[in-house]
């Protein structure tokens, strides 16, 4: 009898057309480092595991900004900071895919 395994489930995060190494990637403010966390591959960072953005309802955004609940989902952001010319950038919340592997 074989158990079949559940599938991987991987997040690729496009980078923008302007990042040029060297620059620095990180999950929800804390720093990730290439080759442990991430691989780069074809313009876009691969995580070897899922990475969410909680998708917040017409109404549960209404009671948050009423006060009366707060956001407790899972919400994680990807930022890259980087130069250009010698100019700092930061491009924050990038977008996630999911991958199924």
């Amino acid at each position: 009898m074989s158990v079949a395994e559940a599938p991987r489930r991987r997040t690729r995060v496009p980078l923008p057309g302007d990042v040029q190494r060297p620059f620095e990637v990180y999950v929800n403010g804390v720093e990730q480092q290439e080759g442990v966390d991430f691989v780069v591959r074809d313009g876009a960072l691969l995580f070897e595991r899922a990475l969410v953005r909680e998708k917040v309802g017409k109404g549960r955004w209404t009671s948050m900004v009423l006060g009366i609940a707060g956001s407790y989902g899972k919400d994680d952001s990807v930022d890259v900071a980087y130069r250009v010319g010698g100019e700092s950038r930061v491009a924050a919340r990038l977008p996630l895919e999911s991958i199924d592997s």
